[in-house]
């Protein structure tokens, strides 16, 4: 209830360019990972995509991109998708408008991709405003806290479950603080998906446009 308050406040303060889900009657969701690449989690996250047959987009920070180019590289040759995710993993919320934005045109150097996620969501209105320009600025529909230690691998996982309808964008991470919990639950969530009749894939700017 808390994050369906919180996701309703953050509608009705910032611009309505962003994106919450997407628009389909398909029985498809939409896997996220934010915050690679790194050699700890990425690579493993990759294989159990695979395994699945399934697609994901890889929100990627670009001083990880820069130390990690080859696993960036193996993203997109795997045929996922990537997305900004600024340069420094800044908070909009605590960083001045000029500042966010030459960030956000560095990341830009190394993630070639016109789909924006604001680390923690963290965006000013402005800052969502200008960058709607030149991204599709991407939010969620489900964030499964794979990164917060108090948060269960099973919490984790049944986050993912109970947020799976047509068009969700579902939220992990590819960052050390979440690989435990990433590791147990998303295997798992995949199997549900096929279960259920559900196939994960990557965002396009086909699917993201209204």
């Amino acid at each position: 209830m808390k994050d369906q308050l919180l996701t309703g406040l953050f509608t009705r303060v910032l611009p309505s360019e962003l994106m919450w889900q997407v628009k389909t009657d398909e029985k498809v969701v939409y896997l996220t990972f934010d915050d690679g690449p790194i050699p700890e989690l990425t690579e493993e996250i990759l294989q159990i995509l695979s395994k699945y047959n399934a697609k994901a987009t890889f929100f990627c920070v670009g001083e990880n991109v820069a130390r990690n180019p080859e696993i960036y590289a193996k993203i997109l040759e795997q045929g996922h998708a990537t997305g900004n995710h600024t340069h420094r993993h800044l908070k909009g919320w605590s960083t001045g408008f000029k500042e966010y934005l030459e960030d956000v045109e560095t990341a830009g150097k190394y993630i070639k991709s016109t789909l924006f996620r604001p680390p923690y969501g963290l965006i000013t209105y402005k800052q969502a405003k200008m960058l709607s320009k030149d991204y599709r600025v991407v939010m969620w529909s489900v964030l499964t806290k794979d990164y917060d230690p108090s948060v269960s691998k099973e919490a984790c996982l049944a986050s993912a479950v109970q947020g799976t309808w047509p068009g969700a964008i579902i939220v992990f991470h590819d960052n050390i603080k979440a690989r435990e919990r990433v590791v147990y639950a998303l295997p798992r969530y995949l199997e549900h998906l096929e279960k259920e009749g559900f196939r994960a894939e990557k965002l396009t700017v086909s699917n993201t446009d209204d």
